[in-house]
């Protein structure tokens, strides 16, 4: 572990409670909660830890870098890690997920090791930044990084929104998790590794310079306004390293796959559908779901008939199942689907449910291919497939055939 040496912070405590839920739960009871369970952690593994708190103390600024400094020195071995609980404040709800601030004196490694580690425990990944004091913009904003010292590594962890109730639970019931993977990633770090990100046509996407929200949506065929919903923002600001919610994750056959952190209504609100149709599309008698389930979040290739239209075709001679396919612009396997076929044999004066032909749709002001696709029950490769499409942008008053 070379010389790795921790500083545990909790933020807040005593007479300062921090944020507050509506529920009178207080940050910091959760920051002291979370806190001395990775103190713990990294016993376990072997780091030399200080806890610069154990109970409900009131602990000044000054005093609170006094005790980091105190602990191992201003040396490049040291990591701190203040833990906090997020607040959107009035005015703002529905905020949640993660962030993590690093101080300017650092680069962002570490910072989006964290973040990253914690999206892979199921948190919603929200951003890791820097943040400037705005009367001196050469210093930092926050004491924590500001005054403790020109070597040590200090971070910022904010597990998530405390005035968020789903947020709050969230962390109440998976707060070991987080604090094993802010542990992990710490480490790992340390060690010269980087955490893989999660891939851009996964379900996220980190900002990049000189991206915009209207760069972003196109690039999945999105509107800014669908991208802005699904990532609960509420101004046009990026800023970069920002970790952005994205359609990404439904397979060409219109099904999802479940990760940790997902829920139904998650899922179900991702694609367009009420928790009852999602459940009802995969015959699902509970809201219990596990890692690694195949979920079906289209109609386009369930095979049902009551979720896509369909005639009948009689197959002829040099028929095959890619040209009948081809035909009525769905795949092989879709026809197959539709049909319960095992084999790709067919015989001539065999007749088979094909979708409905001849269907059109007229583009709209704040359509998009994937709206589009979510709205008729087939995917965005399809339409685009079946159209003769190159890239995701669509015109006012375009035709599009439909599956």
């Amino acid at each position: 572990m070379n010389n790795l040496q921790v500083v545990v912070d909790a933020g807040h405590g005593g007479s300062d409670s921090g944020a507050v839920s509506s529920s009178g739960v207080k940050e910091k009871d959760l920051n002291l909660m979370i806190a001395q369970y990775m103190y713990e952690e990294f016993q376990k593994r072997g780091v030399p830890v200080t806890l610069i708190r154990s109970t409900d103390e009131t602990v000044s600024p000054t005093e609170r870098v006094n005790r980091v400094l105190e602990a191992y020195g201003d040396n490049p071995n040291v990591v701190v890690i203040s833990n906090h609980i997020n607040a959107a404040g009035s005015g703002i709800q529905g905020a949640e997920g993660a962030e993590v601030i690093y101080a300017l004196r650092d680069n962002s490694t570490l910072a989006s090791n964290i973040l990253t580690a914690l999206g892979n425990a199921g948190q919603k990944m929200r951003k890791f930044y820097q943040r400037r004091l705005p009367s001196d913009t050469s210093k930092d904003y926050y004491f924590m990084h500001r005054n403790t010292g020109s070597k040590t590594h200090p971070v910022i962890v904010e597990y998530g929104f405390i005035d968020n109730p789903n947020d709050l639970a969230k962390i109440q019931n998976n707060y070991k998790e987080y604090v094993g993977a802010v542990v992990d990633a710490v480490i790992t770090t340390y060690e010269g590794e980087t955490i893989p990100s999660l891939p851009e046509s996964g379900n996220y996407y980190v900002v990049q310079n000189g991206d915009s929200l209207w760069k972003i949506a196109n690039k999945y065929g999105i509107t800014v306004n669908e991208l802005k919903s699904l990532n609960n923002l509420t101004s046009n600001n990026l800023t970069v390293g920002q970790i952005l919610e994205v359609p990404g994750s439904t397979s060409n056959d219109g099904t999802y796959t479940v990760k940790s952190g997902d829920s139904l209504w998650k899922i179900a609100n991702q694609y367009g559908l009420t928790v009852a149709e999602l459940k009802s599309l995969n015959n699902l008698t509970s809201d219990n779901l596990s890692i690694g389930q195949v979920l079906k979040v289209s109609g386009g290739s369930s095979g049902n008939s009551s979720n896509t239209a369909s005639n009948t075709y009689t197959v002829k001679a040099g028929d095959s199942l890619w040209n009948i396919a081809n035909k009525y612009g769905i795949t092989v396997d879709e026809l197959k689907n539709l049909n319960s076929l095992t084999s790709n044999n067919l015989s001539i004066g065999q007749v088979l449910k094909v979708p409905s032909g001849g269907n059109t749709y007229t583009v709209k002001s704040g359509d998009s291919l994937w709206s589009i696709a979510n709205r008729f029950g087939t995917t965005v490769d399809t339409i685009k497939r079946l159209n003769g499409l190159t890239s995701n942008t669509l015109m006012i008053g375009q035709k599009l055939n439909l599956p």
